[in-house]
This record gives structure tokens, sequence and C-alpha cells, in this order.
């Protein structure tokens, strides 16, 4: 069983005006092969036209292309037990 990743580096709270993209990054302890998850409140988000959801090494990166006003809101990032949000 491999060893948990933990989040050494945490989501930033980040300000974005209508129609703009914002970026959102959190890094690992280690690369894993453990589910993480992206979210918006409640919302499970997958990558798709709207969101695009990357994994670099023990980077992990979403992008909300074009933000409206209904993007707003509460973004975490889970990894096993461990959640970061902004």
């Amino acid at each position: 069983k491999e060893p948990e990743a933990t989040i050494v580096e945490t989501l930033k709270d980040i300000t974005s005006y209508e129609g703009e993209d914002a970026v959102f990054e959190c890094r690992l302890s280690r690369e894993t092969t453990q589910d993480a998850q992206w979210f918006l409140g409640d919302v499970p988000l997958q990558s798709n036209e709207m969101n695009e959801i990357r994994v670099q090494g023990t980077r992990h990166t979403l992008i909300l292309r074009k933000v409206t006003l209904e993007d707003c809101g509460p973004i975490s990032f889970k990894v096993g037990q461990h959640t970061s949000a902004a």
C-alpha cells in the first residue's frame, strides 16, 4: 500500500473578473494514484470545456474558463483525508 500523499502547497484565495480564467493550484508531498478531486461548493468538477484539470507530477491545477457570477463560491481540493479550500 502506498504512503498517503499530503497537501504541501495549499490553495490561495483569488479574485477574478467575469470573463477571465481563474487558476487554482495545489501541490502534494508526492505523486500519487490516490483519487484527487476538485469541488466548487459541494459539486465535484470534471475536466470539460469550462474546467480544465491538470496533473503535472505533484502539482494539481484547476482552471475555470471565462468565469461568471455563478462560479463564485468555495473551491476545494481533496486527496485522501486531506482537503485545501479557497
